[in-house]
């Protein structure tokens, strides 16, 4: 019986508990597309998944990763597929709840997109799931406009290089922050000038140098979320798809330090928010995945940006998944982290 190569967790708790498996390959559902594998993106969220830490985490066992590329290898029976809008040998990139450490995946057509000719598949594993959160957290929420200023958080990580490209290509001026000095450093040299080194005391920092914006995007939360609330022009918008500040160091969540800085998180005051003329709005992409109809659409719009590969800052082999997430884990990488299939 054909098999296929899965990471799989027995259940959320544990990074520790992902182990590498050989499962039976079931029969390709109606009107679904089999898409053999050669990479798969990482995600926060799935460390977050892993975890359990986040909040769409499935019960029981399951296989994370959210966004993958590889080539189309059964479209099923001719009637089952006769309005496919791929053939057999298409390269594609495509998103997925859950289900994307895994050596093929069969999805609905209206989760894949064509890979560019001249991408790689690792570079198509790297787009999904990053521009899209991009592009939804800048276009349909932020709301973007000519000549804005925008903050990007996280800067040299994946969603935060695709959204300083996304930001300059709208025509709005986007200023990135990041850890360390090398991050910058690695920006600047892509031409992106405005870059900030987030200091420990990031509010003081914002005041002392009278940086002023339209729209923030943040995934990191705690006090660098208030202090860049707090620096929003009227009419200003703070959009938020992660917080990284929950990220475990280990295997396992501290759940004692992640209580403290839950109580301690950042909250709102409705009415503050109307004599300041500025919001607060949050998604996340599991959620927009099961808006089939707006999904779709986005996927569409992502087609029509004339954007260059994704930086792939680090490639590690299928086979070691947990050294990719510790890396993750860590802070230290830059662009985005890929699972390689060879």
């Amino acid at each position: 019986m054909p098999t296929v190569t899965v990471w799989e967790t027995p259940k959320a708790g544990s990074l520790a508990n992902l182990v590498q498996k050989q499962r039976p390959l079931p029969p390709l559902s109606l009107g679904h597309v089999r898409v053999q594998v050669h990479a798969v993106g990482l995600n926060f969220a799935d460390i977050f998944a892993l975890t359990g830490l986040y909040s769409a985490t499935p019960e029981g066992a399951f296989i994370p990763g959210l966004e993958f590329a590889g080539t189309v290898i059964d479209t099923g029976t001719d009637t089952d597929n006769t309005d496919s809008a791929f053939q057999v040998g298409d390269r594609v990139m495509g998103v997925t709840r859950f289900g994307g450490y895994c050596s093929s995946v069969d999805s609905e057509p209206d989760y894949l997109i064509p890979l560019p000719d001249d991408w790689s598949f690792v570079q198509g594993a790297a787009f999904p799931a990053q521009t899209l959160t991009a592009w939804y957290a800048l276009t349909t929420l932020g709301a973007i406009q000519t000549g804005q200023r925008v903050l990007i958080h996280s800067a040299a990580g994946g969603v935060g290089l695709q959204a300083m490209k996304l930001a300059t290509l709208l025509g709005a001026n986007p200023v990135g922050t990041v850890g360390s000095p090398d991050k910058a450093a690695m920006l600047q040299e892509m031409g992106f000038e405005n870059v900030l080194i987030r200091q420990a005391d990031f509010s003081r920092q914002l005041t002392e140098t009278g940086h002023r914006f339209d729209l923030v995007l943040d995934a990191i939360g705690g006090t660098v979320q208030q202090a860049s609330f707090a620096a929003l022009n009227p009419m200003g918008r703070l959009v938020v798809f992660g917080a990284a500040e929950f990220t475990p160091t280990g295997n396992r969540p501290n759940y004692l330090k992640a209580a403290w800085r839950y109580l301690r998180r950042p909250r709102y005051d409705v009415m503050d928010m109307i004599s300041s003329n500025r919001s607060v709005m949050a998604f996340n992409l599991i959620w927009l995945w099961e808006q089939k109809a707006s999904m779709k659409a986005l996927l569409s719009e992502l087609q029509t940006i004339a954007l260059p590969p994704p930086h792939v800052g680090h490639r590690f082999a299928f086979d070691d998944a947990h050294a990719a997430l510790a890396l993750l884990q860590s802070g230290k990488s830059v662009g985005k982290v890929v699972l390689e299939i060879l």
